[in-house]
């Protein structure tokens, strides 16, 4: 995974070893995307379309999607509920990604911008590389297991 440094964005490139078409449904089918994130999923790709997870018990992210296709994604992000919705409320920030075909697997480029300080998106940041390397997991065909967030076995 490669990361670069943003103060208030998480910003990350990642080889994933599954074809981008594997890499789009993982991303944006309710129910592959809780494979890797969230424990319920609504998601409505069309512009102004709902995203919505129910991330870990008590914390739903909400926003709405302004594109998609298949190799591309924009959506807006915050917190619906949980500790995070004063600071990151529902549809407060931004989540763009785009898919590369590389090799035999995909390159994801992915940015979540619009957050309102460096300790919020060092918090983000934490989250995201928890859940990429779940997605990378189930990706390659693999079973991440039991999310221990949802659990409360790891903060």
């Amino acid at each position: 995974m490669d990361a670069t440094t943003e103060s208030t964005a998480v910003v990350r490139k990642i080889e994933i070893a599954a074809s981008p078409e594997t890499v789009w449904e993982l991303l944006t089918d309710r129910n592959e995307v809780t494979r890797w994130m969230g424990q319920t999923a609504e998601l409505d790709l069309r512009p102004g379309g709902v995203y919505r997870i129910e991330v870990i018990p008590g914390n739903t992210a909400r926003g709405e999607f302004s594109k998609s296709t298949p190799r591309t994604g924009f959506y807006t992000w915050g917190w619906e509920t949980g500790a995070s919705a004063d600071s990151v409320p529902a549809g407060s920030s931004r989540i763009e990604f785009e898919l590369e075909p590389k090799g035999a697997g995909t390159l994801l480029h992915f940015r979540h911008s619009g957050l309102p300080s460096a300790e919020s998106a060092a918090s983000h940041r934490q989250g995201w590389d928890h859940y990429f390397e779940r997605l990378g997991t189930v990706a390659a065909g693999g079973d991440p297991g039991v999310d221990p967030w949802t659990t409360g076995e790891m903060s």
